[in-house]
This record gives structure tokens, C-alpha cells and sequence, in this order.
């Protein structure tokens, strides 16, 4: 449950701006609250709480953008194809700044871990970062996608497409192969969404 500290009005300016009906608190401690998608922000004294399935979908509107991040992602599926999910954060000077992980129904892992590094490049685009630094424990993935490996397989090639259009959405990045250990978040957030907890 991602807490912002803040301005409240400047939130719920930025909120409105972005086409977000803000309404009455339901309590006295409550200055207001809004709603969008999966996720509902209520706004107290100097801090905005946001609640929900998908809390990125007003987080990124109220967090600053702009700036540096280091994005992880990880795939895992059970059988080669079977169940897949992905996992994927990112974190910045000030911690862990969003995180998540789904189901994807049957993939490879590779399949699995391409869609991990897709969802984690939209989340970052989101949350408008220009700078990321972006890591994976997978080093096909991260060759393919240099161009230090070719990609024969179809779908691999379309998602390796997709992975560089989302990298056009950044000043500047990097991306980098690390070991299973440095990785070990994104690879909990695909295996905890895989288990469905």
C-alpha cells in the first residue's frame, strides 16, 4: 500500500488534471478521496494512502517524474511451457518505489521473462522516469535484446520489438545481466503471483 507524503491539494490538482473525479472524504480524518482503475487514493493531513489491486494507476500520476530508477525483472513458469508468471520493481535512492507480479497463463520461461521486463518498462514509462537502469538474471533475454544474440523465434522477436519501442520512452538506459541472488525480489514477485498469493 503505497503512502506519498505531500501537499493534498497539489495532489488532487494533479489528480483532476488528469481527468480523476476527486470526492469527500468519508470520514473526519479524510480531506478526500478519488478512484481509478483497480485503486482508490484517500487523502489525509500530508500524505496520500492508495489502496487497491493496482495502486500504480494514480501513484504515477502523483509521484514526481522524472529522474533515475533501477528497474529488476524476472519470469517463471512451472514446465517448459506451463503456468508463467512475471515479477518485476522498481526501486530508487528513496527504496522500493512500486513492485508487481501476474499470471500469464501458459508461456515458456522465456516467454515468461520477456513479459516480466515489458511490464516492468510500462510501469517505469508510467511513472515517467527518463534514466533507468534496468536488470535481469535472464542472460538470453538480455543479449537478445542488446543484439549480442539473434532472436529466431517469432514471438521472442515480436516481444524483443515491443522491449525496444518501450526503451525509446527513456533519456538514457541500460540494461544489464545479473545473478539470480541481486534478482531475488523479481524472482519472489513471479513465483508468489504463480503460487496466486
Amino acid at each position: 500500500m503505497p503512502v506519498i507524503e505531500c501537499d493534498v491539494e497539489t495532489a488532487r490538482e494533479r489528480l483532476e488534471d488528469a481527468g480523476v473525479t476527486v470526492e469527500s472524504g468519508n470520514t473526519d480524518h479524510e480531506r478526500w478521496r478519488a478512484s481509478r482503475g483497480g485503486a482508490t487514493a484517500v487523502a489525509y493531513d500530508d500524505k496520500v494512502v492508495i489502496q487497491g489491486d493496482s495502486p500504480r494507476d494514480i501513484e504515477a500520476i502523483l509521484r514526481e517524474s522524472g529522474g533515475r530508477a533501477h528497474v529488476y525483472f524476472d519470469g517463471a513458469c512451472r514446465g517448459n511451457p506451463g503456468p508463467a508468471a512475471t515479477g518485476w520493481l522498481i526501486v530508487t535512492g528513496d527504496g522500493i518505489v512500486a513492485e508487481g507480479g501476474e499470471r500469464i497463463g501458459t508461456a515458456t520461461n522465456n516467454q515468461a521473462e520477456y513479459e516480466a521486463l515489458i511490464e516492468a518498462l510500462e510501469a517505469a514509462r508510467e511513472y515517467g522516469y527518463d534514466e533507468i537502469h534496468v536488470r535481469g538474471d535472464s542472460e538470453l533475454i538480455v543479449k537478445q535484446v542488446r543484439g549480442e544474440y539473434n532472436t529466431n523465434n517469432p514471438e521472442l522477436r515480436e516481444k524483443r520489438v515491443t522491449v525496444h519501442e518501450l526503451l525509446t520512452s527513456f533519456d538514457e538506459w541500460t540494461l544489464e545481466h545479473v545473478p539470480r541472488e541481486v534478482n531475488d525480489r523479481a524472482d519472489e514477485l513471479a513465483n508468489e503471483a504463480l503460487d496466486g498469493r
